[in-house]
């Protein structure tokens, strides 16, 4: 990164490179122009074999723009976003841009604060019921960013997709270049900026539960334990679809992640069925009537993991020209 950037914008890039991505590939670039931060996708970082039409990484990508945006206003600034503004551009996923001042509620300031604890967990979950409450907080945080979450052990979906995730899980145990490619990304050292380190891994499950967890994800030097027989489930949806609504699906995505986190709640990504060629269509399908899903969550109570590790902010910045924050 060259060029000096203001205390907050620092901030809120240093915030944004927490974002989720799959198998941490933090496919995202950011370019600091004025009043303008551009978020573009890194190409040289989409799974080829799991994402080839790189939709969970821009998914990841608008995690990172939900998580610029709220490290923003928490210190006062106010922002727009603009998704998907060239179409020249394809790789220019959204501009968010410096408009002003602005007052943090006391839910802005939570949400915040969990950004820096929000990680995934790939451990046994217990068998403690999510609280009404707690589901309804979760509802209300996707709304809240215009879309919606459906929690599926209370639809007729739960059965079919675990069958899904089971099939999607045994495709990719099968798949000589899946595995190659996860290979790649798995199984580093605590201590590497990127990738998933073995110390993220969970267990093997001593009995297979409704739904698999990523083979992948298995640390095979620990003993088996038992894992939550059926775990909370929960989709992620937007009324529209393309590439615009996978950005905009990764900003709920992580302000419901977000608000799960401040709820003391653990999660996970059951991505196995997106991935999957046998799998993804009959996934979409599956959820039609309510609209475009992106993402499934893996929802309980659970002990804190090792957070994984990330590049540094500057390390995937470009600086055109320091913007100007407005004065508090």
């Amino acid at each position: 990164m060259n060029g000096f950037l203001p205390l907050v914008v620092d901030q809120a890039l240093a915030a944004a490179v927490r974002a989720p991505s799959p198998q941490n590939t933090q496919p995202w670039r950011f370019v600091v122009d004025g009043s303008r931060i551009e978020v573009w996708l890194d190409r040289d970082r989409v799974l080829a074999v799991a994402d080839p039409a790189a939709r969970e990484a821009r998914l990841s990508c608008g995690a990172a723009v939900g998580n610029l945006t709220l490290a923003l206003r928490v210190n006062g600034v106010r922002s727009r976003v603009r998704i998907l503004p060239d179409p020249a551009e394809h790789d220019l996923l959204a501009v968010v841009s410096i408009e002003g001042n602005t007052r943090p509620s006391t839910l802005d300031r939570r949400l915040a604060e969990a950004i820096y604890r929000r990680h995934t967990n790939r451990r046994p979950l217990s068998d403690r019921e999510v609280p009404a409450s707690a589901r309804a907080r979760l509802r209300s945080a996707a709304l809240g960013e215009g879309g919606q979450l459906e929690f599926l052990d209370a639809s007729s979906r739960y059965a079919q997709v675990s069958a899904l995730v089971r099939r999607a899980e045994t495709e990719q145990a099968t798949d000589p270049d899946f595995l190659a490619e996860a290979v790649k990304w798995t199984g580093r050292s605590a201590d590497c900026p990127d990738g998933v380190p073995t110390s993220a891994f969970g267990p093997p499950a001593d009995v297979p539960g409704v739904v698999s967890l990523r083979s992948a994800h298995e640390n095979q030097s620990i003993p088996p334990r038992p894992f939550e027989q059926d775990p909370v489930l929960a989709a992620v949806l937007t009324r529209d679809q393309g590439a615009a609504a996978d950005v905009r699906g990764g900003m709920i995505m992580e302000r419901v992640l977000l608000t799960a986190t401040a709820e003391g709640l653990a999660t996970s990504f059951l991505s196995q069925p997106f991935e999957a060629r046998s799998t993804r269509a009959r996934l979409l399908a599956a959820f039609r009537d309510l609209g475009q899903v992106h993402t499934l969550l893996r929802i309980g109570y659970g002990l804190p993991t090792r957070m994984t590790a990330r590049r540094p902010a500057p390390e995937v910045t470009t600086v055109r020209s320091a913007p100007e924050v407005p004065a508090l």
